[in-house]
């Protein structure tokens, strides 16, 4: 599987450069070239999942540092910069590498691999085995969370992330991870998938009707027609009549 990227830099010939690198390495897929992080926003909220970016720093509109922050859950990231001291900050966002302009193939090509590795490293481990109290750990920005099964109200996908709704938080945790993988995990504990975007928890269900369940707090979730015979098997199953 390619890593698909995007190459962010307000100056073309350095642009063009950075995109010539990516299409020239074979596990990275070039999704658009961008001369604005105000570009690359539009891009990112397209239908083609990013999985890494490699962004100029100095930018007029907004800076490489500040695209970044600004991303609820960035993808990897190589800053590219003609300027050493901004080195240390770009770590301390959790920059993958730092390529200082102007650089080769070779070096693009090492930063590239470090991508990769990282990746691959999130694809295989972001998520344990749920074990024996019911607890999870999942990798989300840059830390590992532990969060029990039964707190998850739904899952929602969006592109290759997942957002996951636990009861009574503010906001849901985002990870990297298949729906499928996490459909895997939950299936097993009392969770159902009912849309091609939606894993809900079977005990928080509170009402259903032909086209939706009514979750705790007043969730609405679609029930997608490839899933609604399932759902309704389970919901006989469950049901009391004379």
């Amino acid at each position: 599987m390619k890593i698909r990227c995007l190459a962010i830099d307000d100056e073309p010939l350095a642009l063009q450069q950075l995109a010539a690198y990516i299409e020239r390495t074979p596990f990275l897929q070039l999704v658009k070239s961008c001369h604005s992080a105000l570009e690359a926003v539009e891009a990112l909220a397209g239908n083609e999942p990013i999985d890494a970016i490699f962004i100029d720093i100095n930018m007029p509109d907004m800076s490489g540092l500040d695209f970044i922050k600004s991303l609820p859950a960035p993808p990897l990231f190589v800053f590219t910069t003609a300027y050493e001291e901004y080195a240390i900050d770009s770590y301390k966002v959790g920059a993958v590498d730092y390529l200082l302009k102007p650089f080769g193939f070779d070096e693009f090509s090492r930063a590239a691999l470090k991508v990769q590795e990282r990746y691959t490293s999130q694809r295989t481990a972001q998520v344990s085995s749920v074990d024996d109290d019911d607890s999870m750990f999942l990798k989300t920005e840059y830390k590992i969370v532990r969060i029990n099964v039964r707190d998850i109200s739904h899952v929602e996908a969006m592109s290759e992330y997942l957002r996951i709704y636990l009861v009574g938080a503010r906001k849901p945790i985002i990870v990297l991870l298949s729906m499928k993988r996490m459909e895997e995990r939950l299936s097993k504990v009392g969770f159902m998938r009912v849309h091609r975007s939606y894993i809900i928890n079977l005990k928080k269900i509170v009402e259903v009707s032909k086209n939706r369940i009514l979750l705790d707090e007043n969730i609405e979730i679609p029930i997608g027609d490839s899933y609604r015979e399932d759902f309704m098997d389970y919901i006989n199953s469950k049901f009391l009549s004379k």
